[in-house]
């Protein structure tokens, strides 16, 4: 029996298991793939005090992990398949064994949104749906599309810049909608091109991506583009990991939370972008983890004052 099971080893997952344990409490994470969660695959942080110069993702995780890891927090990698969350004791069934504790964090962030586009199962990997941290320099001095305006979607596209030898941004709006700090670097470089008020609406090619077709959301004509070679970068939004938790009231498929990050049942917390928030940054998330493990702490005590 653990004091405290946290589904989950983003920022959000991470800072609720080191506060957690150095509150005295019994910590198990689990996490499928790797500690980091989405910012884990990013070609560079920002926007979080007192990061290292040049913190790339990959970085940033690996000293998240140390740190856990120091703490004294047990990592477990596998895939939750089942939670039962609300008995007094919470029950988290894994692809290979079951696990009990007091209280429960739910963590697990969101997954990278799809466009369902014709050509995007068989070439996903080879040539589309790329990460730009692993895959820029395979790209240098080729053409690179970036699909999405937003603040993710220009970060990565300044990353890019600095590789291939063009960027397109496909956004479907007027304008990006992300901050002056990345736009107005945008601004400055000679080899990015907007193309606005698009959609990318199919891709095609044998074995890898040869041509791309976008569609003008105005006027409703296509763009047949032939690009063999060229890497595709998609940043469309995500879409919140809440299948597991059928017994949870949803919102939009993210899970409310008060202040203590309580969700509708007792020693069931929520912590990170899984959640109903206005602002989905690595500094709330650890936030939001940090303010669960206290409040899962106290919960605990009380019941176990209760049993005594």
């Amino acid at each position: 029996m653990y004091d405290f099971i946290i589904i989950g080893g983003g920022p959000a997952g991470i800072s609720a298991a080191v506060c957690a344990v150095s509150r005295g409490l019994r910590v198990l994470v689990l996490e499928q793939e790797k500690i980091g969660g989405v910012i884990g695959k990013v070609s560079i942080v920002s926007h979080y005090t007192a990061i290292v110069e040049g913190e790339t993702g990959e970085t940033f995780a690996a000293r998240m992990k140390k740190q856990a890891l120091d703490a004294g927090v047990q990592i477990s990698y596998e895939t939750v398949v089942e939670v039962q969350l609300t008995g007094k004791t919470k029950i988290v069934k894994t692809n290979s064994d079951v696990y009990e504790s007091h209280a429960v964090l739910l963590a697990n962030g969101t997954t990278p949104r799809t466009l369902g586009i014709p050509g995007e199962d068989t070439l996903t990997g080879k040539g589309y749906a790329l990460n730009a941290a692993k895959s820029a320099q395979a790209y240098a001095g080729k053409h690179v599309y970036v699909v999405g305006g937003a603040d993710g979607a220009i970060k990565e596209a300044l990353y890019l810049s600095r590789f291939a030898k063009k960027v397109f941004i496909i956004h479907f709006e007027d304008k990006l909608g992300a901050i002056p700090e990345f736009t107005n670097k945008l601004a400055q470089l000679g080899n990015v091109e907007l193309l606005l008020h698009s959609r990318l609406t199919e891709i095609g090619g044998k074995g890898q991506v040869e041509w791309l077709q976008l569609t003008d959301e105005k006027t409703g004509v296509t763009t047949k583009i032939e690009d063999e070679g060229c890497g595709i970068f998609v940043y469309a939004g995500a879409t919140p990991n809440t299948q597991l938790y059928p017994e949870l009231h949803l919102e939009n498929g993210y899970i409310p939370v008060n202040e203590k990050m309580e969700t509708m049942y007792q020693g069931v917390y929520a912590a990170g972008d899984i959640c109903v928030k206005q602002v989905r940054q690595a500094a709330t998330a650890v936030a939001d983890g940090a303010v669960a493990a206290y409040m899962a702490e106290e919960y605990i005590q009380l019941q176990t004052a209760e049993t005594e």
